[in-house]
């Protein structure tokens, strides 16, 4: 136990937490179309049961996109991102903004829905910019 703590340690770093390719901008994507989608069903009923149903599915898929969001922003991103990428640390205040309750999650308007999309869109070309990069 003694020769463990007197050992030399090597010092070893890497880009993310975990081994590449466990992250990806498409999971944020593919909630914030749920969200989109479930706006247009809501706007095309009048049923006011779906309606309450689909208003909690959305705030959960609002939900999810600002999780996967933050992942990728905390996560995956490093210094040297956001120094090559100075507009970086803005798109993902205004994405995560877009899917909480002043957003997507607080809105019925497929506008909102949509300027998040784009909003990820932008997210990930980034994202797989540093890919081709590393």
């Amino acid at each position: 136990m003694l020769s463990r703590w007197t050992a030399a340690t090597i010092q070893v770093s890497a880009h993310c937490d975990l081994p590449c390719g466990v992250y990806d901008p498409a999971q944020a994507r593919i909630e914030a179309q749920s969200v989109r989608a479930i706006i247009d069903k809501y706007h095309g009923t009048e049923d006011e049961v779906f309606r309450q149903r689909a208003v909690l599915i959305k705030e959960e898929r609002a939900d999810l996109v600002k999780h996967h969001l933050w992942v990728l922003w905390t996560d995956y991103f490093k210094p040297p991102h956001f120094e090559k990428y100075p507009q970086l640390h803005e798109l993902f205040n205004e994405a995560t903004k877009l899917s909480g309750a002043s957003g997507a999650k607080g809105s019925l308007d497929p506008a909102i829905a949509d300027q998040l999309l784009a909003k990820i869109d932008e997210i990930a070309a980034i994202f797989w910019e540093t890919k081709q990069a590393a």
